[in-house]
């Protein structure tokens, strides 16, 4: 499950994905229930467009209901959850441009954050759902990313807890890009999720910065 990425810059969007940026600026690091970069399909082709990560943003979750993730799908079972079977079987299809994802490795016996992207170090681009939301400000978008089953795969399946599903995010080739986007039907839309060539990843250890803690200076306590 990729709860974290980092997302394709300003430039990328123009040159690499061929579309203008939203006007709006995002953070280079994505976490949950923060605005990113989407590609969509409009009646004048590609649009890029804010989405807050996580397709059921922590704000529309009800008083009273336990909080939960939506930042991934199960490409598998997509059609079966209440909280994103709509955008799927609306066919409400996107590309989240990316430069990287991070995955914790437990190999040395404890989690280790790696940063897994391309091999020629290109960005590209995950398989995702979009939806719309009505809020005071008006319509705003949120979305997810799709993953499939990665343990034979052989890079993907080096991440996760001992004993867990391997999962990884879908990379969507690059001519596959309008096919996707434009896809008729969610059997047409299934033909394009397929985990990418380990050959054509790269991916290293990358721990997070330690977090900062508050000292009484900062705070102003005695």
């Amino acid at each position: 499950m990729c709860t974290n990425y980092a997302a394709a810059r300003r430039i990328q969007l123009l040159r690499h994905f061929g579309v203008e940026p939203p006007d709006s600026q995002w953070r280079d690091k994505i976490y949950k229930d923060y605005p990113a970069p989407i590609i969509r399909n409009a009646a004048d082709g590609p649009r890029a467009d804010l989405a807050s990560f996580g397709i059921v943003p922590r704000r529309h979750i009800p008083p009273g209901v336990r909080v939960f993730d939506t930042m991934n799908a199960r490409a598998e079972t997509v059609g079966e959850k209440r909280s994103f079977s709509g955008a799927w079987k609306k066919l409400q299809l996107c590309l989240i441009p990316s430069e990287s994802f991070y995955e914790p490795d437990y190999e040395t016996g404890k989690a280790v954050r790696w940063r897994i992207g391309t091999a020629n170090g290109e960005p590209f681009a995950i398989a995702g759902l979009w939806r719309e939301w009505s809020e005071e400000e008006g319509k705003v978008l949120a979305c997810k990313m799709l993953t499939l089953n990665a343990d034979d795969h052989p890079l993907m399946r080096r991440f996760h807890k001992p004993g867990a599903e391997k999962r990884s995010v879908v990379i969507v080739r690059p001519d596959d890009y309008e096919g996707w986007l434009q896809s008729r039907s969610t059997d047409e839309a299934r033909t394009f999720l397929s985990l990418y060539p380990a050959s054509a990843m790269h991916a290293l250890p990358d721990p997070a910065p330690p977090r900062k803690t508050t000292t009484s200076a900062e705070t102003g306590s005695a």
